[in-house]
């Protein structure tokens, strides 16, 4: 039963496509991020970079370097749409990918996150054995089907995706509207649409159309009666995301999923109209069954854990932000918070209040500001650069914090020096005040 779950051989139609698309995307997802000034704000003008914790050694390379990364990852973008050296090119493409990632959390994004995991499966995936240039350069690489874990990979990782961000719009100010009138309130200068978004109507759509699309988008796709409708559905939500939301290629990456959904007649119909159909019916289990069982059984599992970590740590995670990455919990808050450090000379007892604009960019003062990894991160980083001038000097942070627009409440306690504090990587963290 397993086997013919997992190897029995299926159109590869979709793939083959799905890769041109994907390699098409990441190439103006990189040159986009030049042009759009992106790279300049977040990891050229910096003087500090906030990595994730851990990654302190991965810094923006110097200079205009960065501009030239990104150029190296468009190049690759387009090697992986052609399918030239196409597995050396994915595994590239990743590994620069997952050095932007975690070099930075200014700008995080869970579709950041998303396009690393996605990058990593094509790294193991034959999806340039048909229309590429290494099958003109080595005709025997030419296949016109795959092992249906190809298809299911994609269809399992959607699935859990999207289920977690419809559990997670299941909370009070999600559901009472709240944070979706922040949203629409946010976009009220936006031009020609601006003022459409502020009706009444797009709150409930935001709210309870995010919850249905989000559990059953993936359900109504496998089912051939519901496909074609759930398919317009997808349409509608992913332009409107890209159009409302701004979240640059991956509305387009979510609908080039719906490949793995239809029949591979019909995307031959479409995109591959001299490829041949696979009409037999194999099975072919292969030496590294239980390598590839082993490999996607831990990483579905880890999958499945990261999303729920959070209620294995105490208060409310929208207040924390402990466990919030990683988890499939998009746009679920407004936080704005005004916070002072103070730095205080443990020798001769002299204060001084920074002064965030001498340290950071406009960009990076809002989650030094909300955030306790990255005020911590900061706290770290104050105290070194006093130690480097010869002071050895405590960090105090008076941070308020106000949540989907409630009253500003204390977040940080005021009388920890966050410069030796210590960052707790699975517990709570007790210098972080309580929400209630």
């Amino acid at each position: 039963m397993l086997n013919s779950f997992l190897f029995k051989y299926i159109d590869n139609s979709a793939l083959v496509v799905f890769r041109i698309i994907f390699g098409l995307l990441c190439f103006l997802e990189s040159v986009g991020s030049i042009f759009t000034g992106w790279i300049r704000r977040t990891l050229v003008e910096p003087e500090f970079t906030f990595s994730f914790i851990g990654f302190e050694w991965l810094q923006p390379l110097p200079g205009n370097w960065m501009y030239v990364y990104y150029l190296v990852m468009g190049l690759l973008g387009l090697f992986i749409m052609v399918g030239y050296k196409y597995r050396l090119s994915m595994i590239s493409f990743t590994l620069l990918w997952c050095g932007v990632y975690f070099m930075q959390k200014t700008s995080y994004n869970n579709h950041y996150y998303l396009l690393i995991l996605l990058s990593a499966i094509m790294c193991v995936l034959p999806a340039h054995k048909y229309a590429s240039i290494d099958v003109k350069l080595n005709p025997k690489l030419k296949q016109i089907a795959m092992p249906s874990w190809c298809k299911w990979i994609f269809v399992v990782q959607l699935f859990i995706l999207y289920s977690y961000a419809s559990i997670a719009k299941l909370y009070p100010d999600w559901l009472d509207l709240t944070l979706p009138k922040l949203l629409m309130q946010s976009k009220a200068n936006y031009q020609v649409i601006g003022g459409l978004l502020q009706h009444d109507l797009f709150p409930y759509l935001i709210a309870y159309g995010g919850i249905l699309f989000d559990g059953l988008i993936i359900p109504l796709l496998l089912c051939k009666k519901t496909r074609k409708y759930a398919f317009f559905a997808s349409i509608f939500f992913h332009l409107f995301n890209s159009i409302v939301f701004q979240v640059g290629v991956f509305p387009y990456l979510s609908l080039a999923f719906s490949l793995f959904f239809f029949d591979p007649e019909v995307i031959r119909r479409l995109f591959l109209k001299n490829k041949p159909a696979y009409t037999k019916a194999e099975i072919i289990v292969p030496d590294y069954k239980l390598a590839l069982l082993t490999v996607g059984g831990i990483y579905f599992i880890i999958q499945l854990i990261l999303p729920i970590r959070h209620h294995f740590i105490a208060d409310d995670v929208l207040w924390t932000e402990e466990g919030h990455r990683l988890s499939w919990r998009m746009m679920l808050r407004s936080k704005k918070g005004l916070t002072s450090y103070k730095v205080v000379d443990k020798k001769t007892g002299d204060t001084l209040f920074i002064n965030l604009r001498d340290y950071l960019t406009v960009k990076q003062t809002r989650p030094a500001s909300t955030k306790p990894d990255v005020i911590w991160q900061f706290s770290q980083h104050l105290k070194k650069d006093f130690k480097a001038k010869g002071q050895d000097v405590a960090v105090y942070v008076d941070c308020k914090v106000s949540v989907n627009n409630r009253p500003y409440k204390r977040l940080i306690d005021p009388n920890v020096d966050m410069g030796s504090a210590k960052w707790n990587w699975y517990k709570h963290n007790d210098w972080l005040l309580p929400s209630k």
